[in-house]
Parts: structure tokens; C-alpha cells; sequence
């Protein structure tokens, strides 16, 4: 089974509508591999203004939501706001997101359900930090992630697994192609024994961690990366070089 190379660009708390304007001229115009599905993280206040610059090859996506469709809940928005504004994506469980404002994986789990019952996209975000990997719990730490994920999921054909080492987000660490192949296989591993298997051919694992025009390519040719959630270079014109790695 093929599965459709994608990439995710993951702007975080980066840009305002001049810098984002430019980029977003930059990639409408821009030469890029029509096999790849390529979808752009916008801060949530510019997903109205991203959605209608952005050409529509390209997709957009929250980089957050919350688990219910409205209500008392100061400063989140939901997947019925993020869908009213044309965006059919979320990335959700990003290691920030569970380090620096603390979600659980319950939380995440139940963000999980809402977004997909809701019909978006999810890019569910796992990965290990570096005292995890060096105390040789990587397995444990990102399995356990996944359960949790894996159990608020019906329908897999809308969800993206991203794996991503926190030891090398923002740090210019990289894992190894050979460390994130074995991560990845492992995690299909886990998908065929307790989902099935043919959701763990089916569903897209992409790599996250630093990756740059300069790492893509070789990251790209092993077996079980489907692609990228690249962070800061996705802000830069070598997002494309790193969309077209395949090509």
C-alpha cells in the first residue's frame, strides 16, 4: 500500500500578515511535488487570513483546539470555529503543548475525539524527551502516547501520527534517519498488533525534530517516514526544498 507523502509546516507563535503574506506568495508560486500532501500550521488568529491567501493545494491546520464545541472556556477555540473558517486540520498533543502548558495525555486523548467526531484532520503529535531516551524508556514513553490516541480514533484515514524526539525540537538535533526509522517502525509494530493491520499500513508516521533542507532527503528514504512536521524552516523558502524531498 502507498501511503501519501505529507508534510506539515508547524508555524507555532511565528509571523504576522506581512511575513505570512510573503511566504504564502512564496509557496503559491513555487514548483512542488503534486504526490505530496502538504498542510501549514497557522497561529489560530491568522487562520482566516491563511486559509483565504493560501492556495487551495496547499491545507491549513489549528495548531490547537479544545475537546468541546463551545462554551466557558476563555481563549480556546473549537473544532466547529476552526471548521467555519475553511480549515480542516489540527495538530494536537505537540510536545510544547505537553511541556510547557502541561496537557495530559488524557486531555489529548479527548481533543483527539472531539476534533475527528467534529471532522478534521488530526496530526497527533508523540515523542520522548531526552532523559526518557537516555534512560531507554523511548518505547514506553511513545507507546504509552499512542494508546491513549489510539483509543479516542475511529476512523484512521483522518489521523497523522507525528513522531517527534522533544531531545531534538528547536535544538538543531537531529535523530538520525537510521533512530527515527527504528522509532517508526517500532510504532507501526504497535499499530498492527493493537489496531490492525491494515491501519498500520495505511497511516501516515511523519518525522518532526529539526528537520531542514539539509536533512530531508536522506530522513525521507527510509521505509517507514511518511513525511515531515518541520517547525522553523517551515517559515523559510526551504519548506519547499523539504515538500519536493521525494521528488
Amino acid at each position: 500500500m502507498t501511503r501519501k507523502f505529507f508534510v506539515g509546516g508547524n508555524w507555532k507563535m511565528n509571523g504576522d500578515k506581512k511575513s505570512l503574506g510573503e511566504l504564502i506568495q512564496t509557496m503559491n508560486g513555487a514548483k512542488v511535488d503534486s504526490n505530496v500532501e502538504v498542510v501549514c500550521g497557522s497561529p489560530s488568529i491568522y487562520l482566516d487570513f491563511v486559509r483565504s491567501k493560501l492556495d487551495a493545494k496547499f491545507g491549513v491546520a489549528a495548531q490547537n483546539c479544545y475537546k468541546t464545541a463551545k462554551g466557558a472556556f476563555t481563549g480556546e477555540i473549537s473544532p466547529a470555529m476552526i471548521k467555519d473558517c475553511g480549515v480542516n486540520w489540527v495538530i494536537l498533543g505537540h510536545s510544547e503543548r505537553r511541556h510547557v502548558f502541561g496537557e495530559s495525555d488524557e486531555l489529548i486523548g479527548q481533543k483527539t475525539a472531539h476534533a475527528l467526531e467534529n471532522g478534521l484532520g488530526v496530526i497527533a503529535c508523540i515523542g520522548e524527551k531526552l532523559d526518557e531516551r537516555e534512560g531507554g524508556i523511548t518505547e514506553k514513553v511513545v507507546f504509552a502516547q499512542t494508546k491513549v490516541i489510539a483509543d479516542n480514533v475511529k476512523d484512521w484515514s483522518k489521523v497523522v501520527l507525528a513522531y517527534e524526539p522533544v531531545w531534538a525540537i528547536g535544538t538543531g538535533k537531529t535523530a538520525s534517519p537510521q533512530q527515527a526509522q527504528e522509532v517508526h517502525e517500532k510504532l507501526r509494530a504497535w499499530l498492527k498488533t493493537n489496531v490492525s493491520e491494515a491501519v498500520a499500513n495505511s497511516v501516515r508516521i511523519i518525522y518532526g525534530g529539526s528537520v531542514t533542507g539539509g536533512t530531508c532527503k536522506e530522513l525521507a528514504a527510509q521505509k517507514d517516514v511518511d513525511g515531515f512536521l518541520v517547525g522553523g524552516a517551515s517559515l523559510k523558502p526551504e519548506f519547499i526544498d523539504i515538500i519536493n524531498a521525494k521528488a
